[in-house]
């Protein structure tokens, strides 16, 4: 009911480029930083943990990356995956992204999706409700995810 009853966001033009720059990143989802990308939280995930890793610079495919900006974040992927094992303890993950928006990219700003998933955890409500269901409240996750990922930037 928190997460139904919240206020919500304020629609944000370029929402990956102004959540970073809010300087709150529980308020922004932001779970860890790097210095050329961030994992959040998605605000409509597939799952509870549902994280996004995004580089800071606004590009639209991965082909436009540098090839620093490649290695960080495709190692803030990998931290992401690391975080979520250590916080949720998912069966598997599904990690992509949706490059155009035939292929389902909704933000045109590059951005990957690492899925925490659970053995049983396919339901119709999707596929028939075409609605999600969410079982924690992404505050809740964003704590746990936060305090994580804490520790193991400091390993």
């Amino acid at each position: 009911m928190e997460y139904i009853e919240a206020p919500r966001m304020p629609e944000l033009q370029r929402p990956f480029i102004e959540l970073p720059a809010l300087g709150d990143d529980r308020k922004a989802l932001i779970v860890h930083r790097t210095a050329l990308s961030y994992l959040m939280l998605n605000r409509f995930p597939y799952n509870p943990g549902h994280l996004l890793a995004i580089p800071f610079r606004e590009v639209i495919d991965i082909e436009e990356l540098t090839p620093e900006e490649n290695a960080d974040l495709f190692s803030i992927i990998t931290f992401g995956k690391k975080l979520l094992r250590a916080a949720m303890k998912p069966d598997g993950y599904n990690i992509g992204f949706n490059l155009g928006s035939p292929a389902g990219g909704s933000i045109a700003h590059l951005h990957g999706h690492i899925v925490p998933r659970w053995n049983g955890d396919n339901n119709f409500m999707p596929v028939l409700g075409q609605t999600r269901i969410l079982p924690q409240a992404l505050e809740s996750t964003w704590e746990r995810l936060a305090a994580e990922a804490a520790k193991l930037a400091t390993r």
